[in-house]
């Protein structure tokens, strides 16, 4: 079991039973640590232990590009309502953060990412996450193997190819089952929702993802001037 060992502004991931050597010292992660503990350096600084949850992932997992923020992701499994137990086809793996989050659900997720040696670093943060058995991660073109998956409750997307996948999403959904696209250009967007409309998907809808943090001080309170408010665009679509 993966945990977080923070030190006021640090963090770090490990294991029980693992090192952790920094200029704060040496810790010997015990093999029953458990969340709620306090454990000392060889120098006496403090670690706390915090379980692992879906947030940090985003900020822990290796990268192999700009890993799904966490609204983002919170957005899609708002929208398509993934639930413990469903089969979930993802592609574009990347990072990994979007499969991890269903995994830790409980979804049974199948994820393709073209790049062997990305998807080598994301079979590597499944173990991080801890969803080794719920997350299959597979090198490869999802759209040559689609005839041979089965059916899904949903499929998640944050590839190029994505229309000729979405064309496919009757033969690979069940009945009420989502497609769920991410897509960092309204061009692509437009090329999803318009293969969803022609595969006959209902429901179609597109939206920004897009949100402001607030600032508040002595003189007043309005949005923060800083940051990133846009990240990409989301389309949605499911079987009837």
């Amino acid at each position: 079991m993966t945990v977080v060992l923070v030190h006021g502004d640090r963090e770090y991931l490990r294991d029980p039973g693992e090192e952790l050597q920094t200029d704060l010292g040496v810790l010997d992660i015990p093999d029953d640590a458990s969340p709620g503990d306090t454990l000392e350096t060889h120098l006496g600084e403090e670690f706390h232990v915090r379980r692992l949850r879906g947030p940090d992932l985003f900020h822990h997992l290796e990268r192999t590009g700009a890993p799904m923020v966490p609204r983002d992701v919170g957005r899609i499994l708002g929208e398509v309502g993934v639930e413990a137990s469903d089969r979930v086809l993802d592609a574009g793996t990347g990072t990994g953060v979007l499969a991890a989050y269903m995994g830790r659900i409980g979804a049974d997720v199948l994820t393709f990412e073209r790049d062997p040696e990305f998807a080598e670093v994301a079979r590597e943060n499944m173990d991080t996450a801890d969803v080794s058995d719920a997350v299959e991660v597979r090198a490869g073109d999802v759209t040559e193997h689609a005839d041979d998956l089965g059916e899904f409750d949903v499929i998640t997307l944050d590839t190029e190819d994505a229309p000729a996948v979405v064309e496919r999403a009757p033969d690979l959904l069940v009945r009420g089952g989502f497609v769920a696209v991410y897509s960092p250009f309204v061009e692509d967007t437009r090329e999803v929702a318009r293969a969803a409309e022609a595969a006959g998907l209902v429901d179609v809808r597109t939206l920004e993802t897009i949100e402001r943090e607030m600032d508040f001080d002595d003189r007043g309170s309005r949005p923060s001037t800083a940051g990133v408010g846009h990240t990409g665009y989301l389309t949605v679509a499911r079987r009837s």
